[in-house]
């Protein structure tokens, strides 16, 4: 009995997604576990496993490369040989898909014949072209022609930057050969998340910013000390401020439930686990990794984990479940001159921190004058949940630990 092959849900408000490529050609034997397909889902593209074994057959109607595709649409299906593919349901579907205003029923479209059995050969016009998507949307703003780029990826698979090294080969008289339109980066399926999601935290929250500065001169020694140690030939790498922050931070959410506090359809929820996520400048967008469980994890191991999630992220490496159920979101402008700003709450989620830019300053202390590094802090929060005195209270016991980072970090 044929197997039916559908889009998967990638996130849990993912309706939708973008059709990347077949990694199996039409009448591949497929083991279970092995890369089936590439979906492009709300923030991310992912190669998509196999969950079952079986012979692939994909139909005439299939999805191509840069279709919309539904979740739980059956795009394909796996057989056994001598098996023929039922056609029709996937015929019906895809065309749904494509034209959505059509108004004639599924069941007055003659089926079309069935497909010879599997062990059959299949003519195809041409040899399947294996791209990332990344890839693809580079060969089309280049005018480079992904048949005539030799891939370096595993199997052959054409990476972004096979075709910017091809991308001179494509020129003629100076200037690039575009064959079709640029998508400009607002109209991407990831640039289309983003904004919807903004949208959706103002209109869906009522937000609240409290501004302050911090005297990070104990921090700023803090990381000099671990620098220090790197340099006597440690092995281990220096954390940054943002990883010495998350780590602060997450000891004073311990004692701050309700800034935590998620917004679910059911009502209001504290996460049973801190799990922060931080958000990452990426050449697709603005994404939020989620470093899990912070609390267990020593600053060394927050460090090297959140280097992992920040290089995956740039990469569009990240797996639906990285980008997905933090209790808390810290966002750090502060390395491009930033010192105040209104960070934007990503919800479910109640509250967001901004790091602003650490700097030298003349300080009043014990009646003289002394330079000390001041660093100001953004916190947003849904007044729905959180009231302006819990937050204040949370803002300025996240100020006491950057200034006084040892016993936190101790504790």
């Amino acid at each position: 009995m044929a197997i039916e092959i559908v889009v998967p849900r990638l996130g849990w408000s993912m309706e939708e997604g973008t059709f990347g490529e077949w990694l199996k050609p039409d009448g591949t034997k497929v083991e279970r576990g092995e890369p089936l397909f590439v979906l492009e889902g709300e923030k991310s593209a992912q190669d998509i496993e196999a969950v079952d074994s079986g012979i692939l057959r994909i139909p005439p109607g299939g999805p191509r490369p840069g279709d919309t595709v539904k979740v739980g649409q059956v795009i394909a299906w796996f057989v056994q040989p001598g098996e023929t593919l039922p056609v029709a349901g996937a015929a019906s579907q895809g065309q749904s898909a494509a034209s959505p205003s059509s108004t004639t029923a599924p069941q007055q479209a003659s089926p079309p014949p069935a497909l010879p059995p599997t062990p059959v050969a299949v003519a195809t016009p041409q040899a399947v072209v294996t791209a990332s998507p990344r890839a693809r949307r580079a060969a089309q703003e280049l005018g480079v022609e992904l048949a005539n780029v030799q891939g370096t990826g595993v199997t052959g698979r054409i990476r972004e930057r096979d075709v910017h090294k091809a991308a001179p080969a494509a020129t003629t008289g100076g200037g690039p050969r575009i064959s079709s339109p640029a998508v400009p980066a607002g109209l991407t399926a990831i640039r289309r998340t983003i904004a919807a999601r903004m949208l959706e935290s103002s209109t869906q929250t009522a937000p609240v910013t409290l501004h302050r500065k911090c005297d990070a001169s104990n921090l700023v020694n803090l990381r000099r000390q671990f620098q220090a140690t790197a340099a006597t030939g440690s092995t281990a790498g220096t954390p940054t401020y943002t990883d010495l922050i998350v780590k602060l931070v997450s000891c004073v959410l311990a004692e701050f439930p309700e800034v935590r506090t998620q917004w679910l359809p059911a009502g209001p929820s504290i996460p049973p686990t801190l799990d922060l996520a931080v958000a990452v400048d990426t050449p697709q967008g603005l994404l939020a990794p989620v470093l899990k469980q912070v609390d267990s994890q020593t600053v060394r191991q927050l460090s090297a984990n959140l280097r992992s999630l920040a290089e995956r992220a740039r990469a569009g490496q990240l797996g639906a479940d990285e980008l997905s159920g933090g209790c808390f979101t810290i966002t750090n402008l502060g390395t491009q001159g930033v010192e105040y700003f209104t960070p934007i709450i990503n919800l479910p989620q109640a509250a967001i921190l901004g790091l602003g830019r650490i700097a030298s300053e003349p300080v009043v202390v014990e009646s003289g004058i002394q330079a000390r590094e001041q660093l100001p802090l953004s916190l947003t929060f849904d007044h729905r949940i959180i009231d302006g005195g819990p937050a204040a209270r949370f803002l300025a016991a996240v100020a006491q630990a950057i200034e006084n980072p040892g016993p936190w970090l101790m504790s």
